[in-house]
């Protein structure tokens, strides 16, 4: 899910492509309106208001009249991407399941990351890069399929693994809050807290509400908020953790996106609709009967 800069949300869907929402009425966007793939994995906005979206059938990018769409063709290592990010410089990055690139305006550069040895076996490639981030100092930091976390600064690459502390090797999504502090989601070894120095692992045992995190997102309030894969979602407060699943309006526990809008209202990405929260309970919304 992605807020735009007119206030529009957007929701990437796993099968029919991608809906807007104005505040008041959804419009669906498909390959027959000229999207490039079925799948949504990610959305950013670049510097000229143009979104792009990381789908399973490439790149589209959207003017706000028509989707230019980009594949191997044009440059990508694949067709079915991951993980989407724009950076400090207007550069668009994408990780897809034959590796990572870089996206300056004018074409697209493959970038090579030093991959660790681990005896974590890969979901679907040890190329694959699920999330991307860069941090409040202009770091990079890409988050691997069994490869544990991998830090550019610019000049030099550093990788974290489970022997430095991490809950698991495949992350899913890499995070840093407010202070500073980094957050790594992983598959099945719970979320992982960095700050800097040392890493500590939140799992069920500590309150957490399932061991999958899909993604990060933080409330104005500094709260953080962790979407799972069959918990439901996780409220932290930096001490206890709140959990929210069916008992409060949550009826899908696969959550695999958080978005706070402008407003303040958080929307959670299911795999039974979106469902927004107003601080007290949720209201889901689904495809219409009719289709798009």
């Amino acid at each position: 899910m992605y807020q735009d800069r007119s206030g529009n949300i957007w929701f990437g869907t796993n099968g029919d492509g991608v809906c807007r929402f104005d505040g008041q009425n959804f419009e669906y966007f498909s390959i027959k309106e000229g999207f490039a793939g079925e799948a949504v994995r990610g959305i950013v906005e670049d510097n000229v208001g143009n979104i792009w979206f990381a789908t399973n059938g490439g790149a589209s990018r959207y003017d706000g009249q028509a989707f230019t769409n980009f594949t191997e063709k044009d440059g990508l290592p694949a067709n079915d991407l991951w993980s989407i990010a724009r950076d400090s410089k207007g550069n668009i990055w994408f990780g897809s399941v034959a590796g990572l690139c870089r996206y300056d305006g004018r074409g697209f550069a493959a970038f090579s990351l030093p991959l660790a040895q681990t005896d974590t076996a890969p979901v679907f490639s040890r190329k694959l890069v699920w999330s991307i981030l860069e941090d409040q100092a202009g770091n990079f930091w890409f988050g691997t399929d069994g490869a544990g976390v991998v830090k550019f600064d610019g000049t030099a690459f550093t990788t974290y693994t489970t022997r430095d502390g991490l809950g698991t090797n495949t992350i899913q999504c890499v995070y840093q809050d407010k202070s500073g502090t980094f957050w790594f989601g992983t598959r099945a070894g719970g979320v992982t807290r960095f700050d800097g120095q040392t890493f500590e692992t939140f799992t069920q045992k500590n309150g957490l509400c399932h061991d999958f995190v899909w993604t990060i997102a933080e409330e104005e309030s500094g709260c953080l908020w962790f979407a799972t894969a069959g918990g439901g979602a996780s409220r932290y407060d930096g001490t206890t953790f709140i959990n929210f699943g069916p008992e409060h309006g949550l009826s899908n526990r696969h959550v695999q996106s958080i978005l706070q809008d402008k407003k303040g209202g958080l929307w959670f990405g299911t795999s039974g609709g979106v469902f927004r929260f107003d601080g007290r309970g949720f209201t889901n919304f689904t495809k219409p009967a009719r289709g798009c």
